[in-house]
């Protein structure tokens, strides 16, 4: 990836140093650049640096942290949901008792030919263009393994007769952090639509934070006018990071 030092910054675990990318398609709004301001979590006390990183914006992917930084466009915020003031609502519930049969397994940051079919299969139907859909086995495991931080996978399966676990039909990488759960990546059986799962996992991890009494849930960015990530707008209340730092925003602030 091509990019210059941008600074090095102090922290209490020691020094990063900052890198910007090289202008390249935005993904999110057709027309426009985007580029990153990135920084390699180190081994030791990565998640102490990523908890703060977050705090001001980033997002993981692997053993990087990076957070947008283009010249002309500032449409990518950073959003949370408060989760003990999070009221469901009458279709969330529905959402929820929908996917009641359902058993939640927490297991560890290893990557399985299971887990990476279900994705393989996710992507063809949902994102076929998208820049994930030539993604590898190795590319996968690297993914979910290569972490400095405290992360786990949520895998969710059908019960059996026999009460034992059934087939894996989603699953979602999360980070814990200091103050809340962070929603790396979510993937599922797309031809269970009526399910709604993607809404369901963020529903279940909302109760999952109050289960735990932490804070936030971190649902990474949104970005006004893409239509990929309106459905974050759905989630009230939310919390986006602005230049004064985090604030609770409506609906219709999100969806003028």
């Amino acid at each position: 990836m091509e990019s210059d030092v941008v600074v090095t910054q102090h922290f209490a675990t020691g020094k990063l140093r900052f890198f910007l990318t090289a202008p390249s398609p935005c993904p999110y709004l057709p027309g426009r650049e985007e580029r990153k301001v990135f920084a390699h979590l180190p081994l030791s006390e990565g998640a102490a640096v990523n908890d703060s990183l977050t705090e001001i914006g980033f997002r993981r992917s692997q053993n990087i942290a990076y957070r947008p930084a283009c010249e002309t466009c500032d449409a990518c915020v950073s959003a949370r949901i408060p989760a003990a003031d999070y009221v469901f609502s009458r279709t969330e519930r529905k959402t929820l008792n929908r996917n009641a049969d359902l058993v939640r397994h927490l297991v560890e940051a290893e990557a399985t030919t299971e887990q990476f079919d279900l994705l393989k299969l996710y992507l063809s139907a949902r994102h076929p263009e998208g820049g994930m859909a030539e993604m590898g086995w190795t590319d996968y495991a690297a993914m979910v393994e290569d972490t400095a931080v405290r992360t786990h996978l949520i895998e969710y399966r059908r019960i059996t007769d026999d009460g034992g676990p059934g087939q894996l039909v989603a699953c979602a990488l999360i980070d814990l952090l200091a103050d809340g759960l962070s929603l790396v990546y979510s993937f599922y059986d797309p031809r269970l639509s009526k399910r709604s799962l993607g809404a369901f996992m963020i529903l279940d991890h909302i109760q999952q934070a109050c289960a735990v009494q932490t804070p936030y849930v971190y649902l990474g960015y949104w970005v006004m006018g893409s239509p990929k990530m309106a459905y974050k707008a759905n989630y009230q209340p939310l919390e986006i990071l602005k230049p004064g730092g985090w604030r609770l925003i409506s609906r219709r602030e999100l969806d003028p």
